[in-house]
């Protein structure tokens, strides 16, 4: 079956090890080997959420012009920071593309941060399916469950109503945790099992379960549950090289630090008073609260951006100290996400490849060490990530991933667990307030 599958390369990691770097190493040595390869190059392709926006190229850490060296970096910068666009809208349009760049005999390189892209872009069946979603509009009588119709009768008034009208926007916790709590508790009732999935502060996750509820006539927890059977028999849509670039999180920790700063340097504030402006002359998406106040959600579109909300305080009212708080909070939390990007790859993402490999490998997973730099970039990282590229091209024997290094061996042995799907939305409300 691997022989019958059409080959991409992906490229994953935390923030600070070197992802692009790599990508564009490996799209010139593809050129440059085109003849013997049988491919007429290689194309990169974005996998990271904020990099999709237009401009806001140091918040977004975009690797600059001079550092592409001619190669193609597709999927990035084409939306407005107004814009919300989801994984769904990206798996889409990013097959659209492989497709494009198959026929022409290009090589597709998926590089991200954004890993649970990359996993849906693998592997079919792990978000609700929008036919699902329309199936309630399409005419055809869906009847509910028992279980719902019987949870139905308890709801008290109050939520009974809540549920027939569900926010168009999650509401913000911090300004309005009543309803924050009352969209949490309806989910409690109604499905207890994705309730505690969710914290109730995470008002876009609780509100979304309550959508695919409505939209599907079933408890999100069975949707997954009725999935998650499939997720381990469902093959890749690729033949996949993934490489996964690492760095140990003591030296990795000051890596992001003296990032951060040269961020900072390089005008990180000029960007974020830029994205104030936009929210201010209403042309980023924002919350509603009451009849005429907004309010910036944290979790949506481009407001993501790691120092963004972290550096809006400092900038409502500036003094050295709030500029040094600020900064030592962007700094937490860019290591934070580290540690969640890691999180991602070791419990979900390679779990995901070990079972699409059981008959087959399909998925060869590589762990590439990029603690060091400069002349170990050569050894550890660029030489054998060109010999293992070479060989997957090649369809020949490649290497042992957990021999490439220490770190492999460790990092790239781990329990093996069931995949259990995560309920994405194929599409959100995408809007400019």
């Amino acid at each position: 079956m691997a022989a019958s599958l059409r080959p991409i390369i992906t490229i994953c990691g935390t923030t600070g090890v070197g992802k692009s770097k790599l990508a564009v190493e490996l799209a010139l040595h593809i050129n440059r080997m085109s003849q013997k390869f049988g491919w007429r190059g290689a194309k990169v392709i974005n996998a990271d959420a904020m990099q999709v926006y237009e401009g806001l190229d140091i918040i977004t850490n975009k690797v600059p012009e001079s550092e592409r060296h001619g190669v193609a970096h597709m999927m990035m910068g084409f939306k407005q920071p107004g814009e919300q666009y989801v994984v769904g809208e990206w798996v889409q349009d990013t097959l659209n593309l492989i497709d494009e760049l198959h026929n022409s005999h290009q090589l597709p390189i998926v590089v991200g941060g954004t890993s649970y892209w990359i996993q849906h872009l693998i592997f079919p069946n792990r978000l609700v399916p929008k036919e699902i979603v329309e199936s309630s509009s399409s005419g055809t009588e869906i009847t509910w469950p028992e279980p719902l119709v019987k949870a139905f009768a308890t709801l008290p008034p109050e939520l009974s109503s809540l549920l027939q009208n569900l926010p168009e926007d999650p509401p913000s916790a911090k300004m309005n945790p009543d309803d924050a709590f009352q969209l949490h508790a309806l989910l409690a009732i109604l499905d207890p099992v994705m309730s505690q999935r969710w914290h109730w502060k995470d008002t876009r996750k609780v509100l979304r379960s309550l959508e695919i509820l409505k939209e599907t006539r079933k408890r999100p927890s069975d949707v997954v549950f009725e999935q998650s059977s499939a997720i381990q028999e469902s093959q890749p849509r690729f033949r996949t090289l993934s490489f996964w670039l690492y760095a140990e999180p003591s030296v990795l920790g000051l890596r992001l630090d003296a990032r951060v700063d040269n961020m900072i340097s390089q005008g990180l504030l000029d960007e974020v008073k830029s994205l104030r402006d936009l929210a201010a002359n209403g042309l980023l998406i924002t919350s509603t609260s009451g009849a005429s106040s907004k309010i910036i959600d944290y979790t949506i579109g481009i407001y993501q951006s790691i120092g963004y909300k972290e550096f809006c305080k400092y900038l409502e009212d500036p003094s050295d100290a709030a500029f040094r708080e600020a900064t030592e909070r962007m700094k937490i939390s860019t290591r934070q996400y580290a540690k969640r990007q890691i999180s991602w790859i070791r419990n979900k993402l390679i779990p995901a490849a070990e079972w699409a490999n059981v008959d087959g490998v399909v998925v060869p997973f590589y762990l590439l060490d990029a603690t060091t730099l400069g002349e170990d970039w050569v050894r550890n990282v660029q030489n054998p990530a060109f010999d293992v590229t070479e060989g997957f091209i090649a369809e020949s024997n490649m290497p042992d991933p957990k021999t490439l290094s220490e770190a492999a061996y460790k990092m790239l042995t781990v329990t093996k667990k069931n995949v259990r799907l995560v309920p994405f939305a194929i599409t959100l409300h995408s809007c400019i307030s």
